[in-house]
């Protein structure tokens, strides 16, 4: 699928690191279940500062398969650490209760570049402005 001349310079991502995962939490978010993210502030620092998340902006989502699938808008973004992660936003991710949260994350940063409870997480809300497909 091509993508919308009016996203051409929008950021693309797709959530989790797997495919299965990223059409997973794709569908969460279609749904509506889906309004939060996280990531680790690590993975933010140079060299790609330029992909913090900012309020305001658009990113468009890619399926597992790398095709566009939605935009989204950030309308806040926090830093915590993963031990002081709210419940009210970790139940935002749609991913179960706080404890399934807590779990899937914590495995989630282990594959990819380690966890800690005091690691700082990019805690960021967005809100679905269109589906692509």
């Amino acid at each position: 699928m091509a993508l919308p001349a009016r996203h051409k310079d929008a950021h693309s991502f797709a959530f989790g690191d797997s495919p299965e995962l990223a059409d997973r939490l794709l569908a969460l978010v279609l749904s509506g279940e889906k309004t939060a993210t996280c990531g680790a502030l690590r993975d933010y620092e140079p060299p790609d500062p330029e992909l913090m998340p900012e309020v305001g902006r658009t990113d468009v989502v890619l399926d597992g398969s790398g095709q566009p699938a939605c935009v989204i808008e950030t309308t806040s973004v926090v830093l915590h650490r993963f031990a002081e992660v709210p419940e009210s936003f970790a139940l935002a991710e749609g991913e179960g209760t706080f404890e399934d949260w807590r779990r899937g994350h914590k495995a989630f940063f282990e594959r990819n570049g380690g966890w800690s409870a005091d690691m700082m997480l990019v805690c960021e809300r967005f809100r679905l402005v269109e589906v692509l497909k």
